[in-house]
């Protein structure tokens, strides 16, 4: 079977139901799926194991902070590669800021490890099931996750900038 965008949909379709998949597109060549947290798991563990799809390498696992979008804050994304095929699917689940649990895929992918770690320390993400969950880049006394959008990126309170200098 070759490994077209539509082959491929078509199949995690047939095996998850259309209810599990939505908003499929490829805006960069790259086939992007959402699904849920229930099947995210699932989801991952079939593209790797399915011998004729093959998309086995984890390359990409990070977490994306949409402020204001109420279910939609959160995102975490996955970027899978199949090294046969060369075909890439790129795989998103979002959720409300309240409540960022997701399983974890150490039990699938080794180096799942270090970027659920990573997730969750600069976006607060909870993996059920993870190892070793704590911080891996900050410290752990650290009562924030750093790459939430919750501060301006300037320091309001300066009074040795000129916005002229900076277009404003």
């Amino acid at each position: 079977m070759e490994l077209t965008n539509e082959n491929v949909l078509g199949k995690i379709i047939s095996q998850f139901g259309e209810d599990n998949i939505w908003d499929a597109f490829s805006p960069d060549g790259i086939m992007t799926i959402t699904t849920n947290r229930e099947t995210i798991h699932d989801l991952i563990q079939y593209l790797r194991d399915d011998k004729e799809l093959q998309i086995s390498f984890l390359t990409t696992m990070c977490g994306i902070h949409y402020p204001g979008q109420g279910d939609k804050e959160m995102c975490m994304m996955y970027q899978l590669h199949s090294l046969r095929h060369n075909y890439r699917i790129r795989i998103k689940v979002f959720m409300p800021a309240s409540d960022p649990v997701m399983p974890t895929m150490t039990d699938l992918y080794a180096t799942a490890n270090w970027m659920e770690r990573e997730a969750f320390d600069f976006y607060g993400f909870k993996f059920l099931g993870h190892p070793n969950l704590t911080r891996i880049l900050n410290i752990e006394e650290m009562e924030y996750h750093p790459m939430l959008k919750q501060y301006p990126l300037e320091d309001q309170t300066r009074e040795d900038k000129i916005d002229t200098y900076f277009g404003r």
